[in-house]
């Protein structure tokens, strides 16, 4: 019974937990405002360079501050340069892909993501995910093909990207569960931002006068240097509140909650740039939003499950 009630949050804790999510689910949005304002006169290889370049520099003061060691096993070495490579990956797809596409039909083409990562457990890691589950991921790639076929039609390949986004998302937060059993959250935010901008600067200095459209850095004028310190700035400041968030409050009540990205993306995305997704792409948006709480709402139904049979005595 003891052990029972001391996994019991304080509710104003869950509360602060709540809070940081919402705050999350507000700020990323920025990000992507910032990024695709940025990518009008900026090449895209650039931005996604300055994301993890002001990242690495705001993160820095906050790991010495914290008196959080810099240093890195050997044995987690590897996976933290995984890490960044696939969150860079990801982040450049979706920096392409918003460079012409609105911000709600590409963020929720990305929500694909969380399906990715099941089926990938299921079918490579043998983790245990129900037929429920699985039918709820096929249900939400439907969703996500009537969002494609009008950016697709619209905007060409380009359209794909946010899949590249999805995939490499994904991955990204299947090496994060490894490593957050051995990494402070804020040590591997700024790993990540140190490792990243170590990729990105040599291939953009190889790149320069090529006259490469995606890679060719140019000296940002005026505003545009305000929107490459807002993608780094918002990028850190929303991943800091999410990973407290997740660290106050259950992730089965926080995961939802995830899912309020997509209306913020869609106000911004009309109130700055006038974009609005279709009648095919909202139908799109709405299946893959239903399909991704079922999944979460089947997950938290197994869950309780198996800690019903854990606590039920031996027969």
């Amino acid at each position: 019974m003891t052990s029972h009630t001391a996994k019991i949050l304080p509710p104003d804790r869950i509360l602060a937990g709540v809070g940081l999510m919402v705050g999350f689910c507000v700020t990323a949005p920025l990000l992507d405002v910032a990024a695709k304002l940025a990518s009008d006169s900026v090449p895209v290889g650039q931005v996604t360079a300055a994301r993890f370049v002001v990242q690495c520099v705001l993160m820095a003061p906050i790991v010495w501050l914290m008196g959080l060691s810099v240093r890195v096993e050997r044995a987690d070495v590897l996976a933290l340069v995984l890490r960044a490579v696939f969150l860079l990956v990801s982040t450049y797809c979706f920096i392409a892909a918003i460079s012409v596409m609105p911000l709600a039909d590409a963020l929720a083409i990305v929500f694909v993501a969380p399906f990715i990562v099941l089926l990938v457990g299921k079918f490579y890691l043998g983790e245990d995910v129900g037929p429920r589950r699985v039918g709820a991921a096929v249900v939400g790639f439907v969703g996500v093909l009537f969002v494609i076929q009008p950016s697709f039609a619209a905007f060409g390949a380009v359209a794909l990207f946010p899949l590249g986004t999805a995939v490499g998302f994904a991955f990204y937060i299947l090496v994060t569960r490894g490593l957050s059993r051995r990494v402070h959250p804020v040590s591997m935010q700024f790993h990540t931002g140190l490792i990243a901008s170590v990729i990105c600067v040599p291939v953009l200095v190889l790149a320069q006068d090529t006259g490469s459209a995606w890679l060719d850095p140019v000296w940002p004028q005026g505003v545009a240097m305000l929107w490459l310190f807002g993608v780094g700035f918002f990028a850190t400041v929303s991943h800091i509140m999410m990973t407290y968030a997740l660290s106050l409050a259950p992730s089965a009540t926080l995961a939802p909650m995830q899912y309020l990205e997509l209306p913020v993306a869609t106000l911004l995305g009309y109130l700055v740039f006038r974009d609005f997704p279709n009648a095919l792409s909202l139908t799109g948006i709405v299946i893959i939003i239903g399909a991704g709480l079922y999944m979460i709402h089947r997950e938290r139904v197994t869950a309780r499950q198996a800690l019903k049979d854990q606590s039920a005595p031996p027969a």
